[in-house]
């Protein structure tokens, strides 16, 4: 039962992980909330959820009532990871500007903070985190089965 919870959390903490690295790479500048950055490269989210999926597939087997919830919950978070906030990234870009094109004043700079535009992921990025989901769920599975 505790590979259920356990390879999750180590799928997440490697996407993560490579996230950070990533982002600080290409900033060239250490920045601790990097750790819990929303996009780019890979998908933590897809990872976590992929994972779960693998490992329960794996252990109760794909026809069991389980693997069907996890399946349809990772379904969504995939699709929400991908489509929605990929969405709200655009509603935070055209909203920075409208903001930013209005006269400078103290109450707008107070009260309208600039809104993340990356908040989504690409299809390919998505793609990268269920690979590390599944690899890990797989691995973990085999050393640990």
């Amino acid at each position: 039962m505790y590979l259920h919870l356990l390879l999750p959390i180590i799928a997440f903490a490697i996407a993560q992980g490579t996230k950070f690295i990533l982002k600080t790479r290409k900033q060239k500048k250490f920045r601790f909330r990097n750790l819990f950055a929303y996009s780019d490269m890979p998908s933590g989210h897809t990872s976590v959820v992929v994972a779960l999926t693998t490992i329960t597939g794996l252990i109760n087997g794909i026809d069991s009532a389980l693997f069907a919830i996890t399946f349809v919950f990772s379904a969504i978070v995939i699709t929400d990871a991908i489509g929605f906030r990929n969405y709200l990234g655009q509603h935070g870009k055209t909203l920075n500007i409208l903001v930013k094109d209005l006269e400078e004043d103290d109450f707008l700079d107070d009260s309208y903070p600039e809104l993340l535009e990356k908040i989504g992921h690409t299809p390919i990025q998505a793609i990268i985190g269920a690979f590390i989901g599944f690899t890990v769920s797989v691995v973990g599975y085999l050393i640990f089965i």
